[in-house]
């Protein structure tokens, strides 16, 4: 009966052990050692063969545990809420879970499930939770902004979550600032916005304990150290970091129209072996030495062949110097260099004369005044801005200039206009 036991456990652990892989990726340096060891003609004892296979499969199956652990945890229910690569890298377990809770005054739970880390950002995966119903109280009452550690206040960026059906169970996705890689414990910041139905501001804070050997090793860390320059200035790429989540280009942004028109830096492409990487964001801040910016494009190929930026579009500045006859309106649209401007309506008000004009979303004017007998009049305000679609039937950016006067004008002088340039400008990166 013993005897019998014995095999068939032994037929269960030999079922188990033939289950477990060991990881390509070491095969391959075992295969490697073996082949780089010399020959040796000195006979081994059988008993410290044994001794070898045993320390083999515990060095195999070690190893197999541990690759589980990382790459098998795949954070599930968050397929309807990330997409692209982070969901590719989720799907393969690209995380670390963490699975710390905390409950709310009125029952629902915040569980913290996990993190994704590399030298760009994290990612947090978050879930409310509340049988009877997760609502605009839960919202309210977990509104976070940062994440502490050692050497670590990583500002919120971004976020985004999505409500079950039955409105019981609230799945997000929050993306920080990069965490510092000697922080052994990270604690999340949020608001309590609601308490007792009372609208507060109660600091509350979650802490966990975090892996940095767990981070999305970076793939590309190079400098780039090239010039742009605009009509109005200038911009510096300085770095690129790049890893399976994420690539960041930085720079110094020096460019006095920056913020004339909404294109910002949406109109510089990250091009590599020959296609588009879809951008994902931008931004830019205010810093000691000037204007840092930051863009943010998906992941790049895992075969990189090459990697360029181009300059595609970026605000730029046309001097004009043009004076508008307004004695008449409406019947066809003034040429701004290429751009439409149509000159809608000119009337007398309490607060002066007032011209409505429309133009296109990329066009700003600048030095703009009217002109009588009398003299020039400068631009005073401008006021109700809105979306107006033309005769033509084309969608325009329709706005009121208001001028300090009771003088009828003869002419509306434009000095220039800042507007979306095509630079379409190279700027190749070398690839080390």
């Amino acid at each position: 009966m013993m005897m019998n036991n014995a095999r068939k456990r032994l037929a269960e652990e030999k079922k188990r052990l033939d289950l477990i892989h060991a990881p390509e990726e070491l095969e391959a340096r075992l295969r490697n050692k073996l082949n780089t060891t010399p020959n040796r003609r000195k006979r081994m004892p059988s008993m410290w063969k044994l001794a070898a296979v045993a320390l083999v499969m515990i060095v195999i199956i070690s190893y197999q545990y541990n690759a589980f652990a990382y790459y098998g945890k795949k954070l599930l229910g968050f397929d309807e809420v990330i997409s692209g690569t982070i969901r590719e890298l989720n799907n393969e377990g690209m995380g670390q879970i963490v699975d710390e809770r905390t409950t709310f005054e009125n029952g629902t739970e915040l569980t913290i499930d996990g993190i994704m880390t590399d030298a760009n950002q994290l990612i947090m995966y978050y879930t409310l939770t509340n049988p009877n119903g997760v609502g605009d109280y839960d919202t309210e009452m977990f509104r976070p902004f940062n994440i502490t550690g050692f050497l670590t206040n990583s500002h919120l960026e971004s976020g985004t979550s999505l409500l079950n059906d039955d409105q019981t169970e609230l799945k997000g996705v929050l993306t920080f600032e990069p965490v510092s890689p000697f922080s052994k414990e990270l604690t999340l910041h949020f608001w309590q916005g609601l308490e007792g139905g009372q609208m507060l501001e109660l600091e509350q804070r979650i802490s966990f304990t975090y892996d940095p050997n767990k981070a999305i090793k970076t793939e590309i860390k190079q400098a780039i150290k090239q010039t742009f320059t605009a009509d109005q200035g200038k911009i510096t790429f300085n770095w690129i970091t790049a890893s399976p989540m994420l690539t960041v280009i930085e720079g110094k942004l020096n460019v006095d129209n920056f913020d004339r028109t909404q294109l910002g830096l949406d109109g510089i492409e990250l091009i590599a072996n020959g296609k588009r990487v879809d951008i994902i964001g931008s931004g830019s801040r205010s810093g000691l030495l000037g204007r840092n910016f930051d863009i943010r494009y998906d992941a790049l190929p895992k075969q990189l062949e090459s990697l360029e930026l181009v300059i595609k579009a970026f605000v730029g500045y046309q001097t004009l110097n043009e004076n508008l006859p307004l004695t008449s309106l409406g019947d066809k649209a003034f040429m701004l260099d290429d751009k439409e401007l149509w000159i809608k309506a000119v009337s007398e008000t309490s607060d002066g004369i007032e011209i409505t004009i429309a133009s296109g979303y990329d066009v700003l004017l600048d030095g703009v005044s009217i002109g009588s007998k009398d003299g020039m009049t400068p631009l005073s305000t401008t006021i109700g801005q809105i979306d107006a679609k033309q005769e033509n039937g084309e969608i325009m950016k329709e706005r009121t200039l208001v001028f300090d006067t009771s003088e009828k004008p003869e002419y509306l002088h434009i000095q220039g206009m800042h507007v979306t340039k095509q630079y379409n400008e190279v700027i190749e990166i070398p690839i080390d």
